[in-house]
């Protein structure tokens, strides 16, 4: 049962004691509180973040555009120093290392696993340079902090959050009958009020009923009318319009009657909330939940046997996150025998981490003597890097669906032969004193259930560095 410990979290390390109760010892982590952060340097919230995306994005459409319209060297100059000013690559590797930690020393290794989750599905994709300033921040703050809550709240928070309205274009959702619709400055620039259903599109097909529901165009085209005015508050000064908070602006929604799915929806204001209320609650809302964690946990292909304790728990509790993530844990022990599970890069790099008490992410001291407008030392840029050599940037992807749960997805050769490479980073990444034949006979008997086996296998090579490659590359590993 030791590769329990690895599907739902990140293994045991060296010197970790066995739990004796693993299913207590998994569910006792998700509590009614979330626990304060494993890193205990500097945080800093997303508006502070928001800020400097802000210096970022007027300073250079702004002002560097102009001033170095020709003179393409003296521009490239101009914005790498505004990157160092506005600290675009240190912050996506603070995040990093702050969200690393809670699996790799984290007292709450399933939590952060579940976290990882969530974050994933309420993806923010790598547009705009959001994840160099915002999306580790917005993970931080309006995913992990409401994993304590219904999934009605925390789909709420990541609707209206800042980052997902300017990811998914909401900031555009104007209805076309709204007061700003008749602006005579949109009659002057002939350019009408138009709804964007980006952000409704993904509401109903990644984030609640998936196209399982069998909604229709014209119900995307409806809540997209909903979802009017949602937008950043652009009363304030004009730098900080596609910046500023979200707030719920009237002159921008559509007035009238609200129909949806073939029922009213309050007007206004109270019509999102709704909305995510009725969808939230329909029946293929928490099938798809609870299909795709039983994906990201036990196997590529769920049965309803194994969705159906996740569907119950959500029914009973209505939603209450941690009852859900309970019933998954459960679910995932019970099946823990019959299937393995892929671990996609980043966990298994943090598997490999935690396992071996391996020096990562960076420590705090490497991060809180940074001075804006000044360059990354070498260990401050490689979370940043690390991640994106792997494949699996948690905070840059590609699509708005997130990374795949599939192991199919991830068995190119390419891919394959990375994790060759970094599991040698991470034997660099060992503690002097465990770079032994003892220290991995630990690591084995810690977290599998066929030791001997395995380090007969390793055995067969006489340089640590090569046992430590061969080990983090072994099926028993790779599927946890």
């Amino acid at each position: 049962m030791k590769n329990f410990f690895r599907k739902i979290a990140f293994g045991l390390g060296p010197d970790e004691k066995i739990p004796s109760d693993p299913l207590t010892w998994a569910t006792s982590q998700i509590t009614d509180k979330i626990p304060e952060f494993s890193y205990k340097g500097k945080i800093y919230s997303e508006k502070e973040l928001r800020k400097h995306y802000r210096d970022w994005v007027y300073n250079d459409r702004k002002i560097l555009r102009k001033k170095f319209k020709k003179d393409k060297m003296g521009y490239k100059a101009a914005k790498n120093k505004l990157r160092a000013d506005t600290g675009q690559k240190f912050w996506r590797n603070l995040e990093l290392a702050i969200r690393q930690k809670e699996a790799t020393k984290g007292e709450y290794p399933v939590l952060a696993k579940l976290w990882y989750f969530w974050g994933n599905h309420f993806t923010i994709s790598d547009k705009d340079s959001l994840a160099n300033y915002t999306t580790g921040a917005y993970q931080r703050e309006s995913i992990r902090a409401n994993l304590n809550k219904t999934f009605e709240e925390l789909a709420y928070e990541a609707t209206v959050a800042w980052a997902m309205i300017h990811h998914l274009d909401n900031g555009e959702n104007v209805g076309p009958k709204s007061e700003d619709a008749r602006a005579e400055w949109r009659r002057r620039k002939k350019r009408p009020a138009t709804i964007n259903e980006n952000h409704a599109r993904e509401l109903l097909e990644l984030h609640t009923v998936s196209p399982n529901a069998g909604y229709t165009q014209e119900n995307i085209k409806e809540l997209a009318l909903i979802m009017t005015g949602w937008a950043p508050d652009d009363s304030k000064h004009k730098t900080l319009l596609e910046t500023a908070d979200v707030k719920f602006q009237r002159k921008y929604h559509e007035p009238g009657k609200k129909i949806f799915w073939g029922k009213e929806f309050p007007k206004s204001k109270k019509g999102l909330p709704a909305a995510i209320k009725f969808l939230v609650n329909h029946p293929s809302c928490r099938e798809f939940i609870a299909y795709k964690l039983c994906r990201y946990l036990i196997t590529d292909y769920p049965t309803k046997e194994m969705t159906d304790p996740i569907v119950k728990a959500w029914e009973k509790s209505g939603g209450y996150l941690p009852e859900v993530h309970k019933a998954a844990i459960e679910v995932t022990f019970k099946f823990n025998d019959m299937h393995n599970k892929f671990q996609n890069p980043e966990n298994w790099w943090l598997q490999m981490s935690r396992m071996t008490d391996a020096k990562w992410p960076p420590g705090e001291e490497k991060f809180d003597n940074f001075i804006l407008g000044y360059g990354l030392d070498p260990y401050q840029a490689k979370p940043h890097r690390f991640m994106k050599d792997m494949g699996h940037h948690p905070y840059k992807s590609k699509q708005p669906n997130g990374y795949s749960d599939i192991a199919e997805d991830w068995m190119s050769p390419e891919l394959v032969i990375r994790r060759l490479l970094y599991a040698r980073q991470g034997y660099i990444n060992l503690k002097p004193d465990n770079k032994n034949n003892e220290f991995y006979e630990k690591v084995v008997i810690n977290n599998f259930d066929n030791p001997d086996k395995i380090m007969s296998i390793l055995n067969e090579n006489q340089k640590p560095i090569d046992k430590h490659i061969l080990l983090f590359n072994l099926p028993e590993v790779i599927r946890a």
